[in-house]
């Protein structure tokens, strides 16, 4: 009897509650550091550059963007801040978004004979790929400390709050993210649709430009319905976080996107869940 009772203790039930994910998630914790680990290796292993990919890329859009926009374009900055250190305080967490969604997207299917094969809680694999891109912009943030100190542009108070943009940020990837990865499962046609979100969506977001030139050309109604991308609200955040008082949020848009981006978020959740029983079976 007792044998019986610590086998019932460490059953595995696929298909769990929403509420069991986060407690799955720290029962496994350990499957979690090994599978984002091993992303992180296979990323970096063999490469020529390393690490310095991660700096190369935003560095070099932002010199792009920044004689683009800001020279030819003449665009305006926000306030006195540097159009340089205003367009990376967007870059950073616009390709953290695109990088973790594409990632969390396809973990599913790119780790198809790690679920055939043993039960453990799915949502460990896309919240670990996310991981990967949570490196590279870590490093990467390293490009924006440096472009401060050249400008001798310091941060106020407002950086203490980055963190919670950066959860913000990590929200709105992972929770289309989910969606899309489950649908892949079964619809291989939908890794596809990634590259088109991720090209769309650097047009439809405040990277390149102010969000401020937005709401001037557009209304506050307009903006409204353009704060429906969630990594409106994100860059708004960080920028607001990083620049200071050169930079401000409006808060009915800025609402708008945190909502869409919880709402995503949870309906990724769901839908996962509800779904992930079927993986090893059709994968």
């Amino acid at each position: 009897m007792q044998n019986l009772n610590a086998m019932e203790e460490i059953l595995i039930e696929p298909g769990r509650g929403l509420k069991n994910y986060w407690q799955d998630l720290w029962r496994y914790r350990e499957l979690f550091y090994i599978l984002a680990w091993r992303d992180i290796a296979v990323r970096y292993k063999q490469t020529v550059a390393g690490a310095a990919w991660a700096v190369v890329q935003p560095f070099a859009s932002m010199v792009i963007m920044t004689v683009i926009f800001g020279k030819i374009a003449g665009l305006p900055s926000e306030g006195s801040t540097p159009y340089a250190i205003m367009i990376l305080a967007a870059l950073l967490p616009w390709q953290f978004f695109s990088n973790a969604l594409s990632a969390a997207s396809q973990s599913i299917a790119s780790n198809a004979n790690l679920i055939s094969k043993v039960y453990f809680p799915r949502l460990i694999i896309p919240a670990g790929s996310v991981i990967v891109s949570f490196v590279d912009f870590l490093v990467a943030s390293s490009v924006l400390a440096l472009l401060m100190a050249w400008f001798q542009f310091w941060p106020t108070w407002r950086l203490l709050a980055l963190p919670l943009f950066i959860a913000l940020a990590i929200v709105a990837a992972l929770g289309p993210g989910l969606i899309i990865t489950a649908l892949t499962v079964r619809y291989r046609d939908f890794r596809f649709l990634i590259p088109f979100i991720v090209q769309f969506g650097l047009y439809v977001s405040p990277v390149a430009y102010s969000s401020t030139v937005v709401r001037d050309k557009l209304g506050a109604n307009l903006f409204l319905l353009y704060s429906l991308n969630p990594m409106v609200g994100v860059i708004d955040g960080f920028r607001w976080s990083l620049l200071g008082s050169e930079s401000s949020l409006w808060w009915p848009g800025f609402l708008v996107s945190i909502l869409l981006a919880a709402g995503l978020f949870v309906c990724g959740l769901w839908y996962f869940g509800r779904t992930e029983r079927i993986f090893a079976d059709v994968i």
